[in-house]
């Protein structure tokens, strides 16, 4: 496994807006998820979006929550999906937001979204038409429903990220809990052959392989990450790099090393459990700007 750095950052640079650029040439990302249970979910990862350098932000979730997000969010526009009988995105989601996919560079899919929401079929539309401007982070219940949808994804060729957890990549991969205790590199490498995808496995490590290429480690920002909301900011941390123009797996290690740094420094000025997920937003700009 290959160190994920400031060797490797200093090595894989990002992409830096030029002076006359515009809020719609700086990256727009669509983040499409939530409920009626985890309305701020979308919140947090818009912020994180903003935060790591994208110029607009959209959100996409349940229509009884848009005015309350829109309020609490007001650099984003906030569009309404429909909800089934349980409160998350239903089936009638899915064609909505195809139709909003032209507007973006990137999508994130599945902050806040529960067990309930019609995952599957909202993926299978997110992906169905492949666009070459157009890259994918599947994060959160939307990660339960890519298993099964291996060509749809490899089809995107290679524009894709995909977040588990263990538990989650235990799903993802149909495969036996020891695979990530015994070999997680092996897995999240075999992950990224699978379905042609930068594929990060998170945890108190935290690794990223993409395929044909050695897989990373991050050792990890410390236990104070594992918080909820904490996921949804990395996976806004991504969609932002990502539509600025980093390839995926770029964007995927520079995401888990301003998350990781930025929950480190937490730590050592707050205490290393205790900050709020939402502590980790106001750290990314300062973090981007020192990493130059």
């Amino acid at each position: 496994m290959t160190p994920l750095d400031s060797a490797w950052l200093a090595e894989n640079p990002l992409p830096q807006p030029e002076g006359d650029t515009d809020k719609n040439r700086r990256g727009r990302v669509l983040v499409a998820g939530g409920s009626e249970t985890v309305p701020g979910a979308l919140r947090l990862t818009g912020e994180a979006a903003l935060r790591a350098g994208a110029g607009k932000v959209q959100l996409a979730t349940v229509e009884r929550v848009t005015l309350a997000l829109g309020m609490t969010m007001p650099e984003a526009a906030v569009f309404p999906l429909a909800a089934n009988a349980s409160g998350e995105l239903g089936d009638a989601a899915g064609p909505v937001l195809a139709g909003y996919l032209e507007r973006c560079d990137s999508l994130v899919l599945g902050p806040g979204m529960g067990p309930d929401a019609a995952a599957e079929a909202i993926l299978a539309c997110a992906i169905a038409e492949p666009r070459a401007g157009l890259s994918l982070v599947v994060d959160a219940a939307a990660l339960g429903a890519a298993g099964n949808m291996t060509e749809r994804l490899r089809a995107h060729e290679g524009r894709v990220v995909l977040t588990p957890h263990p538990g989650e990549m235990v799903q993802l991969m149909g495969c036996d809990e020891s695979r990530i205790k015994h070999d997680p590199a092996a897995l999240v490498r075999e992950a990224a052959d699978r379905f042609g995808a930068t594929v990060l496995l998170k945890g108190a490590q935290t690794l990223v392989a993409c395929p044909e290429q050695p897989v990373l480690r991050y050792p990890g920002g410390g236990p104070g990450l594992a918080t909820g909301g904490s996921g949804d900011i990395l996976a806004g941390i991504i969609g932002a790099l990502l539509s600025r123009g980093a390839s995926p797996q770029t964007a995927a290690a520079w995401g888990v090393w301003l998350h990781g740094e930025a929950g480190r420094r937490l730590a050592e000025t707050v205490g290393p459990l205790g900050f709020l997920g939402r502590d980790l937003l106001p750290l990314i700009p300062r973090l981007l700007a020192t990493s130059r």
